[in-house]
């Protein structure tokens, strides 16, 4: 049975992610339809309603990762989970080049894809964010260094 997300634990998630995307890094400000609270490990896959499973996602990453907790490489048909906010740090995982979000594993190869993060409106919307000084927000950035 879903159990549903508390408003406490809402608050919790989105003050913890500062309000961006833990996927894509989009201020919840610069998105039409905002920001909700993800599953990581989906309920499905009897992933837990608490602190540790749950991440801030854009509607549009959120949309497009649904249930899912991995996909198939396409170069190697290897099975390949998804980046989880709780456990990775998007530095290490992905780097910007101009609106591009680009892989530096195999784990952000599947995320991005899955995702969309290069679909051209997705590019579209950060190029402009960029052009008006709003991505990566002031507070993305140390979530954007490797380690």
């Amino acid at each position: 049975m879903a159990s549903a997300v508390s408003e406490e634990l809402r608050r919790l998630v989105e003050a913890r992610a500062e309000r961006l995307c833990e996927y894509c890094l989009i201020h919840e400000d610069d998105t039409f339809f905002g920001c909700e609270v993800d599953h990581i490990i989906s309920q499905k896959h009897g992933g837990p309603t608490e602190s540790d499973n749950l991440a801030f996602a854009c509607f549009v990453c959120n949309r497009h990762k649904g249930s899912d907790i991995g996909s198939v490489l396409v170069r190697s048909g290897e099975l390949v989970r998804f980046f989880n906010p709780r456990r990775d740090r998007w530095g290490d995982h992905f780097r910007l080049e101009g609106g591009l979000v680009m892989p530096r594993t195999d784990i952000a190869e599947a995320t991005l894809r899955i995702l969309r993060f290069n679909d051209p409106e997705r590019v579209l919307e950060r190029e402009t964010l960029m052009a008006l000084g709003r991505y990566p927000p002031a507070n993305a950035a140390a979530r954007m260094e490797s380690t």
